[in-house]
């Protein structure tokens, strides 16, 4: 109920650009930040612990991404997978991208999407239902897993 009553984040025509540039990573629910990209929990999750990895720079293709961006990028992605394994120990993900408004993308910016799954889990809701079930909220799930970033980061 916190999460649904809190005050929204100012509508932004570029979220993925402004977000890292508030300077709050909790607010902006950035959880991880490699040098040309970054991790945050997605606003209007599929399920617990959605991620999105975002390059900085704002795209709207893999192909326009430079190599290193492109590199940052993946390793972005695997980071988020181990992450949520330690944080939330999913039984699987599916990880993938929108290209496109015809493909499910909502924001021009380029971004991929780590969803935890688990067996069993309520999938069809969000397609049948147009329901979404968050059994925590934001800010909870944000505080576990930045903090094993932190120490994931600090280890290697």
């Amino acid at each position: 109920m916190e999460y649904i009553a809190a005050p929204r984040p100012p509508e932004s025509a570029r979220p993925f650009t402004d977000l890292p540039a508030l300077g709050d990573d909790r607010a902006a629910l950035i959880v991880h930040r490699a040098p040309l990209s970054y991790l945050m929990l997605n606003r209007f999750p599929y399920n617990p612990g959605h991620l999105l990895a975002i390059p900085y720079r704002e795209v709207s293709d893999l192909a326009d991404l430079t190599a290193a961006e492109q590199a940052d990028l993946m390793a972005t992605i695997v980071f988020g997978e181990k992450l949520l394994r330690a944080v939330l120990r999913p039984d699987a993900f599916n990880i993938g991208f929108n290209l496109g408004r015809p493909a499910g993308g909502s924001i021009e910016h380029l971004h991929g999407h780590l969803v935890p799954r688990w067996s069993g889990d309520n999938n069809f809701m969000p397609v049948l239902g147009q329901t979404r079930i968050l059994p925590q909220a934001l800010t909870e799930t944000w505080e576990r897993l930045a903090a094993e970033a932190v120490k994931m980061t600090t280890a290697q």
